[in-house]
């Protein structure tokens, strides 16, 4: 039987999702070593993977059940008693045969939370703290990413990816409370692509953004802090 996971997590002290062969302290490397003490011996297959530091509310992934695994609320339980506690299942549920987690997702959806002013103890690994922030030029450079584009001045050296365009559907930022929350949704990310992103939207204006973008210049903007972005949502 095929499930699908829907997952949250704390990024903070994994090293990504991915599963690495040199590490095992990654959120689906402890899932899968979970699910082998379970009886499950399957390899996850998620969405796609997060970086280091980066955080999750809605990330997915499937995997194939052995029949005696036909509880699926027992399963869940079981699974959130078991893992660390930076990880929990929010709900597993079947799906066809042919559902594939990442070849099957239409639309992925990630939030980048920043705060102005100095960083404090409680906040900081889940909110990227900057000391000036312009929302006004930040809403409206942001939809300059919607649409097609070649991407490749906005990912990380080494990426491994066949195509660098990508689409942006929606893209837009606003105030919550006492932060500041920006909205991407697209077909697909690069390695890094979002939080390249943030960093050039924070210190680019708008002629510089659009001559990067169109891959006319690259002004070698730092990513930004990993801390600050959720996967947030898997649109299938």
């Amino acid at each position: 039987m095929r499930c699908a996971l829907t997952i949250a997590y704390n990024g903070t002290h994994f090293l990504g999702s991915q599963i690495q062969s040199e590490a095992t302290n990654t959120i689906f490397g402890n899932i899968e070593k979970v699910l082998l003490q379970l009886g499950i011996d399957f390899r996850v297959v998620a969405s796609g993977r997060t970086d280091k530091g980066v955080h999750a509310t809605g990330q997915v992934c499937h995997i194939d059940l052995p029949e005696f695994w036909n509880d699926l609320e027992k399963l869940k339980r079981v699974l959130n008693e078991m893992l660390p506690h930076a990880i929990t299942v929010k709900k597993i549920k079947q799906v066809d045969d042919e559902f594939h987690a990442r070849y099957s997702a239409k639309r992925r959806v990630y939030r980048y939370i920043i705060k102005e002013g100095d960083s404090n103890p409680f906040e900081h690994e889940f909110i990227s703290f900057f000391r000036h922030v312009d929302l006004d030029k930040i809403q409206k450079n942001i939809k300059l990413f919607v649409g097609e584009h070649d991407f490749k001045e906005f990912m990380k050296t080494g990426s491994d990816t066949g195509s660098t365009i990508r689409v942006i559907y929606r893209a837009f930022a606003y105030k919550y409370k006492d932060v500041i929350v920006l909205n991407f949704e697209a077909n697909g990310f690069l390695r890094s692509q979002i939080r390249l992103m943030v960093g050039a939207l924070l210190k680019l204006n708008a002629d510089e953004l659009k001559e990067q973008l169109a891959c006319a210049n690259n002004y070698k903007i730092k990513p930004a802090p990993s801390n600050g972005l959720y996967l947030a949502r898997i649109n299938y």
